[in-house]
This record gives structure tokens, C-alpha cells and sequence, in this order.
């Protein structure tokens, strides 16, 4: 059977592993679709997404359509004619018309184990929630959220500690192994499609600038949670004198509290401890508005804080 031509989808960070994987094999790529470049930082400079900038670095052809719901891409498609697509991250939705072209299906790398975390951000939402164990699916996409029938599943353990950067990358490399594997067993003919089941189906909508505002009267380990899972982007935060302060890094500690949640109880000179519903944040990484990114104890040395100020 002659190999099939594979036409990638993808745009973040999260896609790279797999393109990378994929290039190595010895199925030809019909072509790399991504987002358009978008301007950025205070120049608004247009920047390329990752995806592409790596795409051209392997030489392969790039396409950057502005939706791909236009009739110009399901042209492109037509002249492209590839066998099978692999979704990681793209970022747009994608057409009923366009899942159901390729012959081998249109494949999608989801960083959950489905059907729970359904949706844009499964990863924050993992974490933020205390998931114990975490994974990534193989799935071949319908027109539904995350809902097609499942090709294949990895289940992984989630530390504790774990936050969203470094999950990010260790599920983005199992997606990618995860992928091959399946597009080998696809073309072999020794998939099985396994339906979702309708129980169990949970969602990971959009995050928002409010899913970062830390509540102290939170418990101290639903805080922590919270902060892990946006670390370090975007970045869960609270308010020290009016200026947003963000928090990358904290330990929760349980024990009888008098103080009034948010109330700053220690100050050491690696630590910052503040009072929750029922225990304490020790907070060890932060950044306040305007200034860089650094362990508490430097920030400590340039801001006197004093037990009882509060953050809110």
C-alpha cells in the first residue's frame, strides 16, 4: 500500500512535538495549515505562529487561511488531496465538509482522558480541579466538541506538584508518540473505534481573566491548584495596594487559622504565608505589575510587607 500523504493542522507550542515526530516518518506531508500570523507585543509586530516557523524550517509548504470555512480552503484541500489529517491545536473549528474529505479520516490529539475535558483549555482545568491522573486521546473528529470516537488512549499520573507549563509539554510528547502510533494502526487496518460514552462527559471551557482571581476564602489547597494550573500563563493573581500581584508558585499548608482569609500571617525570607478558609498559602514565586518575575524572597528584600496587611 503506497503511504498515505498527511496533511497537518496545528498552531502552539503544543503541536510542535508531533510535527516533529511525524516529519521523521516516512509518510509524506501533503502540507502544514496553520493560523495566520497575528501582531504581537507593543509594536504589534505580526508574528508567525511556532507551527509555521518550524514547517519552514523542515521546508514544507505552509498555508494560513483566515477561516478555513471558506470555499478557497476546501479548493486548497481539493488540490492538496490528502489521505488523512492530524489535528493538534489548531485553533479553528473545523467543517463538517473538511472532517469528512480525507479517506483516512481527520485525526486529533486531545490532552484528556475523554470523554471529561471536553473543550478549549483541559490542561488549567485539570490541575486547577486536582486530578489525580491525567492522559491523552486519539480521536477521529466529528462534528461535535471533542466528541468523535476514540482511536487510542494513554493514561499518565498527575504530580502533585506538576504545573500547567510543565504538563503542557509532557502530555504534548505523549500526544505526538500517541499519534504515530495510531496513523500506523489506521493505515495497517488494526485501529478500533471506540464510541465516548455519554456519562462521565465533562467540559474545559475557555479561560477567562476572572478564572485567575485568587479567593482567599478558598481552601488552601483549591488555591494552590489554581495557581499550578496557570503557571506560568496566564498566571493566577490577587491584589497587593491596589496592583495586581500574580502568583506562579505556592504550597498549601492545613492547619487552625484565626486570621481573616487573605491576611499575610508570616513573613520569612523565602516565604510569605496568607490565611484561607482553612489553612495557609505559602507563596514562593510572584510578579507584581510592571516588574519581573521573581522568587518571593528577592521580593521580599524590595517590598516591606507587614503581618496583617491583607491581599484581596
Amino acid at each position: 500500500m503506497t503511504n498515505p500523504r498527511i496533511l497537518f493542522m496545528g498552531t502552539p507550542a503544543f503541536a510542535l512535538p508531533a510535527l516533529r515526530l511525524l516529519h521523521g516518518q516516512r509518510y509524506p506531508i501533503a502540507g502544514v495549515v496553520t493560523q495566520p500570523d497575528r501582531p504581537k507585543g507593543r509594536g504589534l509586530k505580526e508574528i508567525a505562529s511556532p507551527v509555521k516557523i518550524l514547517a519552514q524550517e523542515f521546508g514544507l509548504n505552509v498555508y494560513q487561511p483566515e477561516k478555513v470555512k471558506d470555499p478557497s480552503f476546501m479548493e486548497l484541500l481539493q488540490q492538496l488531496h490528502p489521505d488523512m489529517i492530524t489535528v493538534a491545536a489548531f485553533g479553528q473549528i473545523l467543517p463538517k465538509s473538511v472532517i469528512e474529505y480525507p479517506r483516512l479520516g481527520c485525526l486529533n490529539i486531545h490532552p484528556s482522558l475523554l470523554p471529561r475535558y471536553r473543550g478549549a483549555a483541559p490542561i488549567n482545568w485539570q490541575i486547577i480541579n486536582g486530578e489525580k491522573k491525567t492522559g491523552v486521546t486519539i480521536m477521529l473528529m466529528d462534528e461535535g466538541m471533542d466528541s468523535g470516537d476514540i482511536l487510542l488512549q494513554e493514561e499518565s499520573q498527575l504530580d502533585c506538584e506538576e504545573n500547567f507549563g510543565e504538563l503542557h509539554d509532557r502530555l504534548a510528547k505523549l500526544g505526538a508518540a500517541l499519534l504515530i502510533q495510531t496513523i500506523d494502526r489506521v493505515i495497517s487496518g488494526t485501529a478500533s473505534r471506540e464510541k465516548q460514552e455519554t456519562t462521565g462527559v465533562t467540559f474545559a471551557p475557555r479561560l477567562t481573566k476572572e478564572t485567575g482571581k485568587i479567593l482567599w476564602t478558598s481552601n488552601a489547597s483549591d488555591i494552590v491548584n489554581l495557581i499550578r494550573g496557570l503557571s506560568p500563563l496566564p498566571a493566577a493573581y490577587t491584589f497587593m495596594d491596589g496592583l495586581p500581584l500574580k502568583i506562579f508558585s505556592a504550597v498549601a499548608r492545613h492547619e487552625n487559622v484565626q486570621q481573616p482569609p487573605g491576611t499575610i500571617c508570616a513573613i520569612e525570607a523565602d516565604s510569605l504565608s496568607v490565611a484561607t478558609a482553612d489553612g495557609y498559602v505559602i507563596v514562593k514565586d510572584v510578579q507584581l505589575a510592571g516588574k519581573k518575575r521573581m522568587p518571593i524572597a528577592d521580593f521580599l528584600r524590595g517590598y516591606h510587607l507587614k503581618i496583617g496587611n491583607s491581599l484581596s
